[in-house]
């Protein structure tokens, strides 16, 4: 079994144990009774619309591949420096067992910044995406790999009926097949592999012709420098989600700041 494999697994027991706190009833009621009140600069999708290079900047605590990143984990703090270097959106990780995140994290997060934030988790139940909802995230992430497409094409559509973006993640061809056959608006490129933690940073280049302009098409994971950014920008990237680099940096303000005047 894979980590991805287990990641999926384990979610799958914490929607379990979510559903008997609260039904699905419950929380579908709740998500759909916040739909149509999205805050001004709050979508994400329009927030990586524009021409120049977007950042989505990550806060999270620890990894798989990396372990513990971050002891002091001021995540309020970390999610306003970024808002403050012109941070397009913000990715938070809720998963907290191998990424040590919260649910909490995210909510106190949507609540104190005036831009999007996407909840970074491994969705495996539409129980999650109205979660997202009722937390305030302004997007979700789809992960191709551990979703069917039925599934795929479903979670697509109702993050369209709760006016929640979704970022649909791909690793290779088929996937990104798959993802644009089932009407994904936005598709990121992990560079890397979820199933063995190699990493390629051209895997995005590589790809990004097989993603039509009108689909806004982002770069996951190992983007560490600017150099790695031009790279980026100069293969038509829309955006990049920056997570260990930015979360390993002194001045995470300074350093978003850098990268981004380096362009």
């Amino acid at each position: 079994m894979t980590i991805l494999d287990q990641l999926a697994e384990y979610a799958m027991e914490r929607v379990k144990i979510a559903k008997e706190k609260m039904p699905l009833s419950e929380v579908r009621a709740q998500a759909e009774a916040l739909t149509g009140t999205e805050a001004e600069g709050k979508n994400f999708q329009k927030a990586l619309s524009g021409d120049a290079l977007s950042f989505i900047c990550e806060c999270k605590k620890a990894s798989p591949s990396k372990g513990l990143i971050a002891p002091d984990f001021d995540y309020l703090g970390i999610a306003k420096a970024y808002e403050e270097a012109g941070a397009n959106a913000i990715s938070v990780l809720t998963e907290p067992k191998w990424f040590l995140g919260s649910d909490a994290y995210l909510k106190e997060i949507a609540a104190e910044v005036k831009i999007p934030v996407i909840r970074k988790d491994f969705t495996v139940d539409e129980y999650m995406i109205y979660e997202a909802k009722t937390l305030g995230a302004s997007a979700v992430l789809l992960i191709c790999s551990i979703l069917d497409d039925a599934r795929l094409k479903d979670y697509l559509s109702l993050c369209r009926e709760l006016k929640l973006s979704a970022l649909t993640e791909a690793h290779d061809l088929n996937e990104i097949e798959r993802a644009l056959n089932e009407g994904a608006e936005i598709i990121g490129v992990n560079n890397r592999n979820l199933k063995d933690f190699t990493v390629d940073p051209s895997n995005t280049v590589k790809l990004r012709n097989y993603v039509p302009d009108n689909v806004i098409f982002v770069a996951e994971s190992g983007v560490k420098t600017a150099e790695d950014i031009r790279m980026l920008k100069d293969a038509g990237v829309n955006a990049v989600l920056i997570g260990e680099t930015l979360m390993r940096a002194e001045d995470k303000k300074e350093k978003l700041t850098e990268l981004k005047s380096l362009l």
